[in-house]
């Protein structure tokens, strides 16, 4: 069984498409601050087209076309890349621009800021930036009672934007319950994909034994997936390309559900799919979820329309 919606969301459509048509106006090289998404086979299919990876400005020469990935980077990135004279094309998620605009304006006003995020993830270092004197970063609801806020009157919370409504839930509940006024974020701030993919898996386990996500081990999103089937029964495992499965995963399954995380491209998947069908003895049957419109589309950066 294929899950649907599955695999690229709009950020990283929008943040392929920069790089790939800045490649086709501007020409080899463009530079690129960190992975522009976390999929390997992303990253290599575009270093060939003549993208290269970095991630200091510094390590740019002065003048070059540096992109910002997905991820989004903090005004210190910035900054150093107009202190090296590069001409800039912002690729960052407009979803996670949406988060750093929120924590500037709590900023502005002087709240205390608690981010729920994976420490060490790039988006998490990149919304930090935009307000490090005023962040707390928080990862379970164990973190919750360790907070330390001198004004419970003036806090204001964002997430991770790859986190979902289910997985923040419990810590929004904790905060809540410590600190009643404190302003969450509405809904529509957890990224739409995320918790699409999430409800797919959902599905998914309701028949199958096993579930397949394809993504990066780098991949938030896809690390989620992986978690919630778990959860909810399924035996789950994680793979980057259809060579990494592995048949004693199959053993006792009559039903394997296939997913993708949003940086994963759809080559990947049907690459899974067909090496399950040369795993299956007997052959297998592929059926897929009615496809979903997410009816989510991002405009490419004023320079390149």
């Amino acid at each position: 069984m294929v899950a649907s919606p599955r695999g690229f969301c709009a950020g990283v459509d929008r943040a392929i498409e920069i790089v790939e048509t800045a490649l086709e106006r501007f020409g080899p090289p463009v530079y690129v601050r960190h992975e522009i998404v976390h999929n390997e086979h992303v990253v290599e299919d575009l270093r060939a087209k003549g993208a290269i990876f970095i991630e200091d400005p510094a390590e740019v020469p002065r003048g070059s076309l540096l992109i910002f990935s997905a991820h989004g980077v903090s005004p210190a990135v910035r900054d150093a890349a107009a202190g090296n004279d590069l001409e800039v094309i912002d690729a960052t998620c407009p979803l996670v621009t949406k988060v750093h605009r929120e924590a500037v304006r709590f900023a502005k006003n002087d709240y205390d800021i608690v981010l729920i995020g994976h420490s060490g993830h790039v988006e998490v270092e990149g919304t930090m930036g935009h307000a490090p004197e005023y962040m707390h970063l928080i990862e379970s609801v164990e973190d919750v009672a360790r907070l330390e806020i001198s004004d419970p009157e003036r806090l204001g919370c964002v997430t991770q934007t790859t986190l979902s409504v289910d997985d923040t839930r419990e810590i929004m509940d904790a905060m809540r319950a410590r600190y009643p006024k404190i302003v969450l974020p509405r809904k529509d701030d957890i990224c739409y994909a995320t918790q699409n993919r999430q409800n797919a898996v959902k599905e998914l386990t309701e028949k199958s034994d096993v579930v397949i996500v394809v993504g990066a081990p780098e991949s938030s999103n896809s690390n989620r997936l992986v978690e919630l089937a778990e959860k909810r029964g399924s035996r789950s495992y994680l793979v980057q390309r259809a060579s990494e499965l592995d048949p004693a995963w199959l053993d006792g399954a009559r039903c394997v559900g296939i997913t993708a995380g949003a940086s994963a491209p759809e080559v990947l998947v049907q690459e899974v799919v067909e090496r399950l069908r040369e795993m299956a003895p007997g052959g297998a049957t592929v059926t897929s979820s009615p496809e979903v419109d997410e009816g989510m589309v991002f405009q490419l950066p004023a320079i390149l329309r």
